[in-house]
């Protein structure tokens, strides 16, 4: 990482004679000359006096710094107490960062050092890039490419950086929080369903592709139009068909039908028992026992109320017997709700509410 930044890199490089002709008393005494200079060694910052770390008069458990971490941070906080703005202050961020890059207030001197010595900016997205490959899963490195990503008013190269940061972590949530903000803000929605499903063609279960899904169609066209609706229901079908135990497929179907009724879709419920018949699931199973619940809340039948019992059993018996005492209890709790003698329990109704919270 240091070498990405030329003024940081001199301190963290072995030194040669030509960088060490300023101090020809260390060679005097015998000095080492790949030896790490600390900073309170170096006669260019003997101007600074450095600020320890106020741990409080008795600390319980006190951090056991290395030496050149209580230096770099002791000059750190020496600059930052006097405001300085210089270009020896912005090669320091650079250290401190080597040795802490989840640190956000040398991040954000780093960012005041940028906009008071007018640095390169595309210089500095090659940096932040550089540590986001190292350490992708870092808040702090990312709100900075945010930043500077704002300052550019150029998004040209996120996407494409994005998508790499993900084909080696499908489900880094910075990634995607970084990607959905890039989107969102700059309108760059035009290719972003196609790249989402060649997410799941490679990963079906990628939970955080069918978030992408919904992010993007909710922002774009919504679900109102039946059309689109259809489009996404067939879409899970087909999904369901290839891996028929993957729970993220059907968190998405009834994401975007809860809103209408489970059971309001024409056509599907007919299809999700054709499935049944040669996919089944757990989640099949659970979201026909919602479907028939959403139908006896608008139209209550005894015939409906014995399917949704009939599919309870089946979980219990034999699809998913490790929650059996649930499914047994479920299907008591729906007779009490919706049967001739209905007198359900506040916990009773809490139960059957939602069958496929249960498989979580």
């Amino acid at each position: 990482m240091s070498g990405l930044e030329g003024s940081a890199s001199e301190s963290l490089e072995p030194k040669q004679d030509a960088e060490l002709d300023g101090h020809p008393e260390l060679f005097a005494c015998g000095h080492d000359p790949f030896r790490y200079i600390l900073y309170r060694e170096r006669k260019e910052w003997a101007d600074l006096e450095p600020v320890s770390q106020d741990d409080g008069p008795n600390p319980v458990v006190k951090i056991a710094y290395s030496e050149k971490f209580t230096d770099v941070f002791d000059y750190f906080r020496a600059l930052l107490k006097n405001d300085e703005k210089s270009e020896r202050a912005f090669a320091l961020t650079a250290e401190a960062i080597e040795l802490n890059a989840a640190n956000y207030t040398v991040w954000h001197y780093r960012r005041v050092l940028l906009q008071a010595l007018k640095k390169d900016l595309r210089q500095e997205m090659r940096y932040i890039t550089a540590i986001i490959d190292e350490q992708p899963k870092n808040y702090q490195v990312w709100h900075h490419r945010r930043m500077v990503v704002e300052w550019l008013s150029d998004p040209s190269e996120e996407l494409e950086f994005i998508a790499d940061i993900l084909s080696q972590d499908a489900k880094n949530y910075h990634a995607w929080q970084h990607r959905q903000w890039v989107i969102q803000e700059y309108k760059l929605w035009d290719s972003e369903l196609e790249f989402v499903e060649r997410l799941l063609e490679e990963d079906v279960r990628n939970n955080s592709a069918w978030n992408q899904r919904h992010f993007v169609i909710s922002l774009t066209t919504g679900y109102s139009d039946a059309a689109i609706l259809d489009r996404e229901v067939q879409y899970c079908l087909s999904q369901i068909r290839k891996a028929p135990h993957n729970e993220s497929v059907w968190n998405y179907l009834k994401g975007i039908l809860q809103d209408r009724g489970l059971s309001s879709h024409p056509g599907l419920l007919d299809q999700i028992l054709q499935l049944k018949e040669t996919h089944c699931s757990p989640y099949l199973l659970a979201f026909l026992i919602d479907s028939y619940e959403d139908a006896l809340e608008t139209n209550n039948q005894r015939d409906t109320l014995n399917k949704a019992q009939e599919v309870c059993q089946l979980l219990a018996q034999k699809k998913d017997t490790i929650r059996r005492e649930y499914w047994l209890f479920l299907g008591r709790s729906m007779e009490r709700k919706y049967g001739p003698t209905a007198h359900a329990q506040p916990d009773d109704l809490m139960a059957s509410s939602d069958a496929s919270l249960m498989l979580i």
